[in-house]
């Protein structure tokens, strides 16, 4: 049984645009400005840049390695099955914890609207919602998040032309220019706020695993990849500099209410109030993305047979999803009903970058093995940035907390004893599952 084929690619794009959430540019910019010395674009061009590097090295993984599991696979074809076994282990952290995460932010932004209602409900109602949603099929998924993406994609858009309206009435009290350098700047400060700033990009990743439920497959992975990272770049580098503009420098009084505040400035205290409903949507989109790969990810290591197939592998007759797998990350959700969002959010970017960082030696292998076979990648393409990509992602898990770096240490660990009983002391491959298109042609199952 596989997976169908039915995404197009601007359904691809979305997908992965609703796994970053466009919004998280405006939640995150005071940190991103009060970083970079008042010059958050910036900060988002330089990490645009960098994340687009990882971006065509998954675009290029995704050519030559068609299928569902993102680096999971990549790793495995290109290098070795236990080192794509632990890379997987690795985005598992990411993959599993994400959602839990989304769901969390979701139930404070209903808790803020309703606050009779105690957060721990919010909670359960939107695990709830999510997990029907996707446990009726992509199908169903992909048009209940067309609708929440335009309706996200339209707010920012409002908010937006509310703060060039603002502009055109009060101006900006400083020079455009100093949006995007000033006397407060430095290389230092900027690379730290960039750095900050990349963390606003993780999940376009996730779309390489949609490669067998994508129309074009490969193509048009590969094409979905490069987009969603420019679509979500030009989101965030436009936003932050009318918002830049309307609040110039880096002094804010609290730089995590800095969106709410602007808000405020620009469209008034109803609008503010407004607009967190608006805000729930595409929050509620995310978590539907979000869910969903978790969900295939673990179901591609499951088929392989690097995770208990019986509970991994299996996909349901009826809806064609892995149904199991969604309830699994649904009963995790539910844990963040303990943890508040800074602990929540601490430890899920650790395989995020690991993985990144192994796509781009993926290119790499793949140079290498091409080259063997009589082959000539192109070395500037094949070499140069992927290299480039592998060393500024490890750059940004150096950036991480202390305690993200022990929880994912420790994660590692616990994958690395796994796998060792997995392949009896590391003498034999991890599993590995294959389908030749005859398979693929009559195991196919319709949603």
């Amino acid at each position: 049984m596989r997976l169908k084929g039915d995404l197009s690619l601007f359904s691809v794009v979305l997908f992965g645009l609703a796994y970053i959430s466009p919004g998280i540019v405006v939640t995150v910019f005071g940190v991103v400005a009060a970083t970079s010395g008042g010059v958050a674009p910036t900060a988002f061009a330089i990490a645009t840049l960098a994340m687009l590097l990882t971006g065509l090295s998954y675009a290029k993984m995704a050519r030559a390695v068609p299928g569902a599991g993102s680096v999971y696979t990549y790793a495995r074809k290109m290098l070795d099955s236990r080192i794509g076994f632990l890379s997987g282990w690795a985005m598992l952290l990411d993959y599993f914890f994400i959602p839990m995460v989304g769901w969390l932010i979701t139930a404070i932004y209903f808790h803020a609207q309703f606050p009779e209602i105690p957060k721990w409900v919010w909670l359960i109602v939107s695990v709830g919602i999510t997990t029907t949603i996707n446990v009726f099929g992509m199908r169903l998924a992909d048009r209940v998040n067309k609708v929440l993406m335009f309706i996200a994609l339209g707010s920012l858009v409002l908010f937006a032309t509310l703060c060039v309206v603002f502009l055109g009435k009060h101006g900006s009290s400083a020079p455009a220019t100093d949006a995007l350098w000033n006397s407060g700047t430095s290389v230092g400060t900027v690379t730290a706020a960039a750095a900050i700033a990349a963390y606003s990009f993780l999940g376009f990743d996730a779309v390489s695993t949609l490669g067998e439920e994508a129309r074009g497959g490969a193509r048009t992975i590969g094409r979905g990849i490069i987009g969603c990272v420019i679509a979500a770049g030009a989101i965030f580098i436009v936003l932050s500099f009318v918002m830049q503009l309307v609040h110039p420098g880096a002094e804010f009084a609290d730089v995590d209410a800095a969106a709410y505040h602007l808000k405020v400035q620009v469209g008034g205290e109803t609008y503010a109030e407004l607009i967190n409903f608006v805000t729930i949507a595409g929050s509620i989109a995310s978590c539907i993305a979000l869910q969903a790969s978790a969900a295939r990810l673990m179901y591609v290591m499951g088929r392989d047979g690097a995770l208990p197939k019986a509970v991994f592998g299996n996909l349901s007759g009826k809806t064609c999803t892995p149904v199991w797998n969604l309830l699994l990350t649904a009963a995790a959700g539910v844990i963040a009903m303990k943890l508040d969002l800074t602990t929540a959010t601490s430890f899920i970017n650790f395989g995020a970058f690991l993985g990144f960082a192994l796509v781009n030696v993926c290119v790499i292998a793949h140079l290498v093995r091409e080259r063997r076979h009589g082959h000539t990648p192109n070395l500037f393409s094949y070499l140069v940035m992927p290299a480039i990509g592998a060393g500024v992602s490890l750059y940004l898990l150096t950036r991480l907390g202390d305690v993200a770096l022990q929880i994912g240490g420790v994660w590692l660990a616990i994958g690395v004893v796994y796998l060792a009983v997995l392949t009896k002391g590391f003498r034999r491959p991890a599993p590995e599952m294959t389908f030749d298109d005859d398979t693929a042609a009559t195991d196919r199952v319709t949603a």
